[in-house]
């Protein structure tokens, strides 16, 4: 005998449809729009709050940028702590640290088997230290990525110009992956030649930025040294994340993940503006990352210790770059002890304060969501989908709709600051533009808006007290979705 079920008579389903005996299956969710992120690209923006760290010989030169000369005699730590770094970055919020191995002076943290200028001729520890194996080491234990920063400009080497060096600077790669791995980042600097000592000959020198060190060989040399977990590669042009145009702490207003490579060249007209905000419906999925220092400088200088960002500041660069949907890498240089200075520790203290108090409770809790209009009218996709906490879940329209509204009903009335939201992303990048409006005596009322969401948008609204918000997406590309709503 048959186990199987003849089939249901269509006109016998929609009794039982009609019924509610049994429910239709919910819609095909929205295709993919456009590029979307890889795996380690979804890791990254998650990240939110990396570290850079600048430490060499500059640190000891009181320079910016060393000439290339400098002994490696200078490179003398009174004190180094490298489990103060990594503890204070761990427990003010940040995810993974970038170290500067090579800056452009070109001494190296690590003793490389190629060259002379190194820790290896420094008087510290008598020349048997390795500040990247340090590091490394710290990060791993406390259970932060580990990145490294390997300036392509080298102002030391007399080979610099010459295809020899491209040989060198590989090797030197090769060492980091092969030593330290694995990388979670790898930082290429965009700054290329001028003056410099180059091995005593105290010149300068120019080099073609876009075909001196052929960088897609070296960047395929370094997917096949690490191809799992892949490194995330940044560079002014990618390929996985891009340079935000500027160094003070914000992404662009639009905001966009996306980008078209070809367009990112050397002396293009109004390159750092396309930097900052990317190009909405482009082919290549390259976020920006937004580096700023706690300092003036990269480096340490003792005069800069009452130049220290405050923690309103570090508060705001958090909103105009986590909360543009970037990830944000803040630069914490160690003094000329080894250490933290701890002006640097008491702001970085104070700014994780700030953040998780102003983000501690969220007022949508015990809050309703509701909309008409979603996709297929089904619960899968209904306005509910933006409160349950749940990342894969989201919210979305109807194919053809690329408008949307959403009303959020408190459990009662609340003082509201701001407004978090998260799309989608694994779907592409989609909302153009958004407002926020709120229920007060005299109906609703706009109290803010604002233009991409991307990975989290935190928008800072006109404060009031209500307990019901709507909100509008008045612009995508495509169909838009959310799959966060958070209130503060």
């Amino acid at each position: 005998m048959s186990l199987l079920r003849p089939p249901v008579p269509p006109a016998c389903l929609a009794l039982l449809l009609s019924l509610g005996t049994c429910a239709p299956p919910p819609p095909e969710p929205p295709a993919p729009f456009g590029p979307v992120p890889t795996e380690a690209q979804l890791e990254w923006h998650e990240m939110e709050i990396n570290a850079f760290i600048h430490f060499t010989t500059n640190t000891f030169t009181n320079k910016e940028w060393g000439y290339g000369d400098e002994s490696p005699d200078i490179f003398n730590p009174t004190d180094l702590d490298v489990d103060q770094w990594i503890t204070t970055l761990k427990e003010t919020g940040f995810r993974g640290v970038i170290l500067t191995g090579k800056h452009h002076d070109g001494f190296t943290l690590w003793p490389s088997a190629y060259t002379d200028h190194s820790v290896e001729q420094s008087p510290w520890e008598n020349g048997e230290g390795d500040i990247v194996g340090l590091v490394e080491d710290a990060c791993r234990r406390h259970g932060l990525k580990f990145g490294v920063y390997l300036s392509p400009w080298d102002r030391n080497r007399a080979d610099y110009g010459d295809s020899t060096y491209i040989t060198y600077y590989r090797n030197q790669l090769t060492e980091i992956f092969e030593r330290y791995g694995p990388i979670f980042e790898m930082w290429f600097d965009g700054a290329n030649g001028g003056d410099g000592h180059y091995g005593g000959a105290d010149e300068k020198r120019s080099i073609d930025g876009q075909h001196y060190y052929d960088w897609p060989t070296t960047i395929q040399m370094v997917r096949e040294l690490q191809p799992d977990p892949k490194t995330i590669i940044f560079s002014d042009a990618g390929p996985d994340i891009r340079w935000v145009g500027n160094e003070r702490g914000y992404a662009g207003e639009p905001n966009w993940n996306t980008i078209d490579p070809d367009t990112l060249y050397a002396g293009k007209a109004g390159i750092t503006e396309l930097l900052n905000h990317g190009t909405p419906g482009a082919d290549t999925w390259m976020p920006a990352e937004v580096d700023v220092s706690i300092r003036p400088g990269w480096f340490y200088h003792a005069e800069e210790d009452s130049l220290v960002k405050t923690p309103d500041q570090l508060f705001e660069i958090y909103l105009t770059s986590v909360g543009r949907g970037s990830v944000l890498l803040l630069n914490v240089p160690p003094d000329r002890r080894g250490r933290i200075h701890e002006t640097d520790v008491a702001a970085l203290r104070d700014w994780r304060a700030r953040i998780d108090s102003t983000f501690a409770t969220d007022l949508t809790d015990g809050a309703t969501a509701s909309g008409e209009l979603y996709r297929g009218q089904h619960d899968d996709y209904s306005p509910s989908r933006v409160l349950d906490n749940d990342s894969d879940t989201f919210w979305a329209t109807d194919d053809g709709e690329t408008t949307g509204t959403l009303t959020l009903t408190l459990a009662e009335p609340r003082e509201v600051n701001y407004v978090l939201l998260q799309e989608n992303i694994r779907l592409g990048q989609r909302i153009a533009r958004f407002r926020v409006l709120a229920k007060t005596d005299g109906g609703l009322r706009e109290i803010g808006s604002a233009q991409t969401v991307g990975y989290k948008r935190i928008l800072p609204v006109e404060p009031v007290v209500t307990d019901k918000l709507v909100i509008e997406v008045t612009e995508a590309l495509a169909p838009p979705t959310l799959s966060r709503v958070s209130l503060y």
